[in-house]
């Protein structure tokens, strides 16, 4: 392919299990790269967006403002929008503190916790460089509009696969039945 669509990833608020997923890919991530270039991602290392992107995958919510910022970018230099797993489509995980105040979680975390060390006066960080939490953990459409969900925690990397694949040569989407069984 003379003109590869250029494909950006970034991880927010989750464990990083839906990028291993697409690891999981195996030896395939070599005809991947016959397919695609990356751009910004924790696969090729680039920080910052080089260009515009054809694809960007996100997966994980939103949790604090930089991951809405972060989020926001890839809206804005990704002409399609992927959310990749249960966090970045429902807030996974990392929701599960949305019924809790804030200050409560907080207070949990750096104050009252078992793992807080009593010999240290304990404080909760305040520092203005850190991102602002927010009252809840967002899903990314919640934020920004996403053109397509892939589900699961994580995705199956056949699913990933056969998405990816389907998507830059156009082809229609065949899923297996156990691409999409979880259990």
């Amino acid at each position: 392919m003379a003109n590869k669509p250029i494909v950006a990833t970034a991880s927010l608020a989750g464990c990083f299990g839906c990028h291993m997923s697409l690891l999981d890919i195996d030896e395939r991530i070599l005809d991947l790269i016959q397919l695609v270039e990356f751009d910004k991602s924790p696969i090729t290392d680039i920080k910052n967006f080089e260009r515009k992107c054809d694809i960007g995958i996100i997966e994980g919510g939103c949790c604090n403002s930089e991951n809405v910022e972060n989020l926001k970018l890839f809206r804005k230099n990704c002409n399609i929008l992927v959310s990749l797993g249960e966090c970045a489509i429902m807030g996974g995980l990392p929701a599960m503190r949305n019924g809790i105040p804030i200050q409560e979680c907080l207070e949990e975390a750096y104050l009252n916790g078992v793992t807080v060390d009593v010999g240290d006066e304990p404080i909760i960080p305040n520092d203005e460089e850190l991102p602002m939490i927010l009252d809840r953990v967002y899903p990314c459409h919640e934020v920004v509009k996403i053109d397509y969900h892939i589900p699961g925690c994580a995705p199956n990397a056949d699913l990933i696969w056969d998405f990816l694949t389907t998507l830059v040569t156009g082809k229609d989407l065949e899923l297996k039945y156990e691409t999409l069984k979880y259990d």
